[in-house]
């Protein structure tokens, strides 16, 4: 069945636009082999309570859980708690106390997998009243609340240690004290300033070289300690080199929203594994290309993959904190949730010529599952931003 609508095109003007047929990806019936693959999740916000900018985040719980077991269905781990999910950009501490304590739970009752994001950003700013101690005894309260709930960690970037410290050494000092605290290994998480610009100098170098070489000293002395880190730079080649100078058994986990096609295939040096916002809206289609390349298939893996590419891009172009608003409107294309409402009110961020894109490039990619329900809601958009469709 065809299914077409009016959308405005590049000059503006209105134009007719035929959808293709979704590409119907299946779940997998084993798991993956070769690569670990988180998807770093959203959250649904509850459309009844005021969500709005600088208020207390109010999720809806059903929703927000209900996307958790359609990313174990298609074989993802769950990466909760973190960036996409509005850490820092609406979802609160206390907010993700609960989502942290219901996603674990969920996960444990299906054997799905999943770990958890620990930060600081129960610290209120400004940060210019604090020490070092501060930033270590938020670490450790976050870190002792989820292994209390039994989740791993992927210890994340902190804002206030970005603030107070001055050199790579007070890096090396504050994650040596917290990595020496857990039980288990954990994920280091490198965010660059294009997805926070609060992170600005983070491991107290400015240029990559120094950030880098910061970073490995932290590895270096706690190796024990980490299973892998993940990089979020958007920069393929700063990856690599990066990958290749991680100690024998570290993991590297792909950030890269920009070139994760590649850096996930690898070369003949290793490859990176997976920790990404856009598995959350392409899960689907990553799956796929994931049973083709295990199964030898890289002419699959490379055709999978390819439109999704631009797709990506789009959800994560500059400003590229706003990408959250592309991954929850493709959530609600597909009927995941009901409403296109976010936390913090961030459905406002993008504009509608982003989100038509967005529509287009999904379909493309054979991601909009329901073609009938992803034109009713793309017309509702229409209509609530006062173009006729």
């Amino acid at each position: 069945m065809t299914h077409t609508l009016t959308l405005p095109g590049q000059d503006g003007k209105l134009e007719p636009y035929t959808l293709r047929e979704p590409a119907n990806y299946q779940p997998p019936t084993e798991a993956f082999k070769s690569r670990i693959l988180y998807a770093a999740t959203h959250v649904v916000a509850d459309p009844k309570a005021d969500n709005g900018e600088g208020k207390p985040a109010v999720l809806d719980w059903e929703s927000t859980l209900a996307y958790r077991h359609h990313l174990w269905r298609y074989g993802f781990a769950v990466a909760e708690a973190m960036d996409t999910a509005q850490r820092g950009f609406g979802l609160d501490w206390a907010a993700t106390r609960e989502l942290i304590k219901r996603s674990v739970a969920e996960a444990k009752s299906v054997g799905g997998g999943i770990a958890c994001g620990a930060g600081t950003d129960q610290l209120s700013e400004p940060y210019t009243s604090l020490t070092l101690d501060d930033v270590i005894k938020a670490y450790e309260e976050q870190l002792e609340y989820i292994e209390s709930c039994g989740g791993n960690i992927i210890l994340m970037a902190s804002r206030a240690l970005a603030a107070v410290a001055k050199s790579p050494d007070d890096y090396l000092k504050v994650y040596s004290h917290i990595l020496q605290q857990v039980s288990e290994p954990v994920i280091l998480h490198w965010l660059g300033d294009m997805f926070d610009p609060k992170l600005k100098g983070y491991w107290g170098a400015s240029e990559f070289d120094g950030a880098m070489n910061s970073l490995l000293a932290v590895i270096r002395d706690n190796q024990n300690k980490i299973d892998g880190m993940k990089m979020s730079l958007l920069d393929d080649q700063k990856e690599i080199i990066m990958r290749r100078k991680l100690p024998e058994g570290v993991k590297m986990y792909t950030g890269d929203d920009f070139n994760y096609d590649v850096l996930i295939k690898g070369d003949e040096q290793g490859f990176s594994h997976g920790l990404l916002g856009i598995f959350d809206a392409i899960a689907p289609a990553a799956a796929a290309a994931m049973k083709a390349l295990e199964s030898g298939d890289e002419a699959s893996y490379d055709a999978i993959f390819a439109p999704t590419v631009p797709l990506s891009r789009l959800i994560f172009e500059t400003p590229t904190f706003f990408y959250k608003t592309g991954i929850v409107f493709m959530a609600y294309l597909n009927g995941h949730q009901d409403h296109f409402k976010m936390v913090g009110g961030l459905e406002s961020k993008r504009s509608l010529e982003h989100l038509v894109n967005v529509f287009k490039l999904a379909d493309q990619a054979g991601l909009l599952d329901n073609p009938e329900l992803a034109v009713q809601r793309m017309k509702q958009i229409l209509e609530e931003r006062s173009v006729s469709a």
